[in-house]
This record gives C-alpha cells, sequence and structure tokens, in this order.
C-alpha cells in the first residue's frame, strides 16, 4: 500500500498552556508528518506530510490522552506531490523564509 500526501484537520480540546505543549510535542515526534499547524482558539491542529491519516490520529490520541476529531481529510494528487518533492528540493538551498512561505501556502491550500 503507497503512502500518499494527506492534509488533515483535527480537533483535539487545548484547554491550557500544558495541553498545548503536550500536543505539539506529540507532533514534533512523528516523523511522518512534514508540516503542522496549532490553533489554540478554535482547537484546531492541521498536518500535512505522507501518512496513513487514521494511524496518525489514533497515534495523537494514545500519546497525549486527548479526544482527537478528525474533522477534513485531504488526499493530493501524485502530480501536485512530484511538485512539492521539486520544490522542498530547491528549498533546501534558500533560506528559511522562503521555506516558512511554502509551508504557509500548503497549509492554507490544505484550507480551502
Amino acid at each position: 500500500m503507497t503512502v500518499k500526501y494527506f492534509c488533515m484537520v483535527m480537533r483535539i480540546n487545548i484547554d491550557c498552556s500544558g495541553c498545548y505543549r503536550k500536543v505539539k510535542r506529540v507532533l514534533l515526534d512523528v516523523p511522518e508528518l512534514e508540516i503542522h499547524l496549532l490553533e489554540k482558539k478554535q482547537t484546531r491542529v492541521i498536518v500535512g506530510g505522507r501518512f496513513i491519516p487514521q494511524d496518525v490520529a489514533i497515534m495523537i490520541r494514545k500519546k497525549t490522552n486527548r479526544r482527537v476529531e478528525i474533522l477534513d481529510i485531504q488526499e493530493f494528487s501524485e502530480d501536485k506531490d512530484a511538485e512539492l518533492m521539486e520544490d522542498h528540493k530547491s528549498m533546501t538551498n534558500n533560506n528559511n523564509w522562503t521555506l516558512l512561505a511554502t509551508h504557509q501556502h500548503q497549509i492554507e491550500t490544505c484550507l480551502v
């Protein structure tokens, strides 16, 4: 089974800064995730990368001991994957600001 590029929006109850740190630490420990965004006020977490969405949600649930509700899953096409990989290869030579702008664009496409 091939793992495709997914963008997943989840709702995780983030009450305090401790919960925020716990969720952030777990997201940083998952190697399959290329990008992540935590929205504390809306209690939403957006992740993107090459992973199986259900497996990542279960892993976050187990490690944080918080309820995880999947709101949306978007699968990107193979053509888009090839473009993203080329962008990442070209970004390795550029500075971090350009890389940040690329991740911002990927997150915005996920929200649309």
